[in-house]
């Protein structure tokens, strides 16, 4: 349920996506722009009712019926749907409680996705379709996904709903062939949509859990199905599994940031780390290389699995990431790397490991960037140059609660030594 204090942000990115795909399922793609704009129009008029008396029990069972009868009205006014249309007559009469069940939404979720990774697509559209439609991501989060500018991404999102409204007419489900062929890609929207709730680009929480666990879910969804099982998919939920297993230690008890070695590892989720390495060990690739998913969830395993920091075994992390790195490059995987390095090699080569990473053209501007090299000034010794590294990590973050940690240690580096 929501509270008052929701913020539109937090209503547009948990409901979205769940009411897009509902409406797409029942109306066709053929109508995207108007269930869009009947979805914001339901959102805009929550935030005006909500606010002045308690939200629904069902949040989204009220969002969709006031979407559903706006969009009706739409249809009315534009002669695009015959009165007696069945369709006009969505769920009439039911309590609002059964208008939306959650087996019917991840349905629809998953079905809009496959419906976005269409063939006919490229893989840029069928990305930033999924994102922008499923998860409720803004331009800018897409833009750093995907190393891209803002300008860019809109101009595609344009560009590809035109598509997949000339393309597709149902959200049909494909079978077999049909499902594979899609299978990759519809893996690389999970992983976003997982990553953004793991590590949010900006808000007041270090965390989404919900966006963690519907992407969990489409995942096992996926799963159940013959045709999609596949090794990289279990090495996803593999991934995912460690990631989440470690919620609770990720904030103290004065819901601030906790770093991985502050963490009290007695919080972990044990069964949710069990289910992992199961899944994990589901996931041989006798005959092909391990994929990201595999070397991600291996990294993941090694925190999970350490008793201490201090137990970690930064040496198969590191070769983890060199791996990455071998099979394909990214900026991403080669700022990450540093981590491990500098606790292999000492800071001192780690600042040459940074020096290598800034000849590239991504990331001089990211947060995570200037926090690492505040980190290895500070442990060079040289608190003068750490202090204005931090500050501008600062100044690029946009979660609250991270700019909050990152504040705390600075101001830890200039108390007395």
């Amino acid at each position: 349920m929501f509270s008052q204090n929701d913020t539109v942000e937090n209503v547009f990115r948990y409901e979205y996506g769940k009411i897009i795909a509902v409406l797409v399922n029942r109306f066709g793609p053929s109508h995207l722009e108007n269930i869009e704009d009947a979805v914001q129009d339901a959102l805009l008029k929550a935030m005006k009712v909500w606010g002045y008396k308690n939200p629904p029990d069902n949040p989204t069972a009220w969002l969709l019926r006031v979407a559903c009868n706006g969009l009706i009205d739409t249809f009315r006014k534009n002669q695009k749907m015959k009165l007696d249309d069945p369709a006009l007559y969505f769920d009439a009469g039911k309590d609002p409680k059964e208008l939306l069940l959650k087996d019917g939404i991840s349905d629809s979720q998953l079905k809009m996705i496959f419906a976005c990774c269409h063939p006919s697509l490229s893989v840029e559209y069928q990305i930033i379709l999924s994102l922008k439609l499923i998860g409720g991501f803004g331009n800018r989060e897409i833009a750093k996904v995907l190393l891209k500018k803002e300008e860019t991404v809109a101009k595609s999102f344009t560009r590809a709903k035109a598509k997949l409204k000339e393309e597709i007419t149902t959200l049909d489900i494909p079978i077999e062939i049909g499902l594979q062929s899609r299978l990759f890609v519809v893996m690389r929207v999970i992983y976003l949509l997982f990553s953004e709730g793991y590590a949010p680009y900006s808000g007041e929480t270090v965390v989404r859990r919900d966006i963690c666990y519907e992407a969990i879910r489409l995942a096992l969804l996926l799963d159940e199905n013959r045709y999609c099982r596949h090794p990289n998919l279990n090495a996803l939920i593999a991934l995912m599994c460690f990631h989440v297993s470690r919620f609770d230690a990720r904030m103290d008890q004065n819901m601030e940031l906790v770093d991985l070695e502050h963490q009290d590892r007695s919080r972990y989720d044990g069964e949710l780390i069990r289910i992992g390495i199961s899944h994990l060990g589901n996931a041989g690739t006798t005959d092909r290389l391990p994929s990201k998913y595999h070397l991600e969830a291996a990294v993941s395993y090694y925190h999970c699995s350490a008793k201490t920091f201090e137990e970690t075994d930064w040496r198969a992390i590191l070769q983890l990431y060199n791996l990455q790195m071998d099979q394909q490059y990214s900026p991403i995987v080669q700022l990450n790397r540093i981590v491990p390095y500098l606790k292999v090699y000492g800071a001192k080569r780690a600042f040459w490991e940074l020096r290598n990473f800034e000849n590239s053209p991504h990331f001089t501007e990211n947060a995570l960037y200037h926090a690492i090299k505040a980190e290895l000034w500070y442990q060079l010794g040289d608190k003068a140059a750490a202090g204005p590294s931090m500050e501008k990590a600062m100044a690029l973050t946009n979660n609250v609660l991270e700019k909050k940690h990152l504040h705390k240690k600075l101001q830890q580096w200039e108390g007395p030594c």
